[in-house]
């Protein structure tokens, strides 16, 4: 599945300020419209994969919150919501290839972080489509394997000692 960095989801926010920002997090299930972006994180990832490979990258994290007992029949405009994003970046610069996930939960879907999958324009409404991240194993995909490390090349010795050693007392090396 391919990510969405910072600077791209941004430039799709910019590019349409007047629509509804909604949300899709599952097949015919919506964020509420009452929902409200509570903080934008970003996330510095330092791993070791199970190849013993360092890898690192950074997520910037969109929280989404639905309050309950509060009726409202749109979802905040796209304007709205850079607002919220230029009051985080005034105080923390955020990576403009970081990946983007949003982070939301109500009581009928636990708590986690989607992707980003694609963004489609119905009537007054940008709607964003999530998608579950998946598991991946960067050493499968570098052609090693789990805990295994790379097979290392057998090396042909070869004895360097010739029948008439010149090293011997009396030979004449010394």
């Amino acid at each position: 599945m391919e990510t969405i960095n910072w600077q791209t989801f941004k430039e799709i926010l910019i590019a349409n300020p007047t629509l509804q920002l909604q949300f899709q997090y599952a097949e015919d299930k919506w964020v509420d419209a009452t929902y409200h972006i509570t903080e934008i994180k970003q996330a510095p990832i330092t791993s070791v994969d199970c190849g013993g490979v360092m890898n690192a990258w950074t997520e910037i994290i969109i929280q989404l919150y639905e309050p309950q007992n509060q009726q409202q029949l749109r979802a905040m405009e796209v304007n709205k919501a850079l607002d919220i994003i230029n009051v985080v970046e005034r105080a923390l610069p955020l990576n403009p290839l970081g990946i983007v996930k949003i982070e939301f939960g109500n009581s009928a879907f636990d708590t986690r972080q989607l992707l980003p999958n694609a963004f489609t324009i119905d009537g007054d409404n940008l709607i964003v489509d999530l998608k579950p991240d998946a598991v991946q194993c960067k050493a499968i995909g570098r052609g090693g394997s789990c805990g295994t490390p790379a097979a290392k090349p057998v090396i042909q010795l070869k004895n360097l000692a010739t029948a008439t050693a010149c090293c011997e007392p009396g030979g004449g090396c010394c």
